[in-house]
């Protein structure tokens, strides 16, 4: 991940699409991105603006109560959208194969990815989406884990 990517401003909802380009263009080689915000901030909105950039042409929602959703790329891979705000333990993690969502080395986008801190790999990039006063965001992207 280049440590020098910053952050980028989203003023309005048609700066997503901006906001998206300029996301990937800065995870580097990282395939798992751990989305960090705050209720309703954006997480599922930025990741839906992410897979049009993809080329996905899926329609995008929380998957909350499916705790992952799958969608299909043109480049031949797939996303994996997992929103973990239901898990309680480390255990429904195994049980669901959440580890094969990692090993598959397809994108896996998690929103509340503290449950799985144990199991998401070392290289894994935190997006992070604040919410301004104004309410505009902020979207930063750092390592998920300080080595």
């Amino acid at each position: 991940m280049d440590s020098a990517s910053g952050t980028f401003s989203i003023s309005s909802l048609e700066l997503l699409d901006d906001a998206a380009s300029w996301l990937l263009d800065h995870v580097g080689s990282s395939h798992v991105l751990a989305f960090d915000a705050e209720m309703g901030a954006g997480k599922t909105t930025l990741i839906a603006a992410v897979l049009r950039r993809m080329g996905s042409d899926s329609v995008v929602n929380s998957p909350t109560f499916a705790i992952v959703n799958e969608y299909d790329i043109p480049a031949g891979c797939k996303v994996y959208h997992a929103d973990l705000y239901r898990i309680k333990n480390e255990r429904e993690l195994f049980d669901m194969g959440f580890e094969e969502y990692i090993n598959s080395r397809d994108w896996l986008f998690v929103e509340w990815p503290e449950m799985a801190d144990s199991v998401l790999p070392d290289d894994t990039v935190r997006v992070s989406i604040s919410v301004l006063p104004d309410g505009s965001r902020s979207l930063s992207l750092s390592p998920y884990f300080i080595l």
